[in-house]
């Protein structure tokens, strides 16, 4: 594959990530960067450009979930040069972090109303900005309903998150109902703000991981 030298965003976490102390790149639980190489196989490694140049690689398989465009892909189908957010776990054992998730970061989004959790107008200036999720939580769900899901968290004490009509559910890296979701998990959320400045969520992801191969 080509490598393409570009200057790329700079990845950025923001509010509390608990269970991940701030680190260098490589260390990092959410890392944003274009795509140098992927394996073109169910299961191996890929490599990005992170944002202060530094080359980070990571193990994936069939159960890394894939995004692109709000529909699934396979980690053989990334295209070199393409923007990608990477999700990842340190696994006991191994050199590299395995790839959790990876979604491709549009480059350009065309305005289109979103289902958002509640009724509000639409604004095509500001949804693209809120699609982005550029927030990760970790903990584990102390209470939920239809609307909101109450995480505790190490650090930051009880946040509660609304849950979007779009929210979308991983179980183990596959889509799952949001009836699946029960109090006590240990969960990640890929999360924004919304025009209110209320923390929505846009992926819940919880399970085990598979030993990379």
């Amino acid at each position: 594959m080509r490598a393409i030298g570009i200057m790329l965003l700079i990845p950025w976490v923001g509010g509390a990530q608990a269970g991940y102390p701030p680190g260098p790149p490589e260390n990092a639980a959410l890392v944003r960067g274009v795509l140098l190489e992927c394996d073109a196989r169910s299961a191996g490694e890929l490599s990005i450009r992170a944002g202060d140049n530094r080359v980070l690689r990571y193990q994936f398989d069939r159960k890394t979930y894939v995004e692109r465009e709000e529909h699934l892909t396979e980690a053989a189908r990334l295209v070199a040069g393409e923007t990608v957010e990477v999700l990842s776990d340190a696994v006991a054992g191994y050199a590299l972090r395995y790839a959790r998730t990876i979604h491709v970061i549009e480059r350009a989004l065309p305005p289109r109303p979103q289902t958002l959790g509640r009724l509000r107008a639409y604004d095509p200036k500001t949804e693209p900005a809120i699609r982005a999720g550029n927030i990760t939580f970790a903990g584990v769900v102390f209470r939920l309903n239809s609307q909101r899901v109450v995480l505790h968290t190490r650090e930051a004490g009880d946040l509660s998150i609304l849950l979007r009509k779009d929210t979308r559910y991983l179980a183990d890296g596959q889509l799952v109902d949001a009836e699946s979701l029960k109090p006590n998990m240990r969960v990640f959320v890929r999360a924004g703000k919304d025009l209110y400045n209320e923390v929505e969520a846009y992926q819940v992801i919880w399970g085990t991981i598979l030993t990379p191969r």
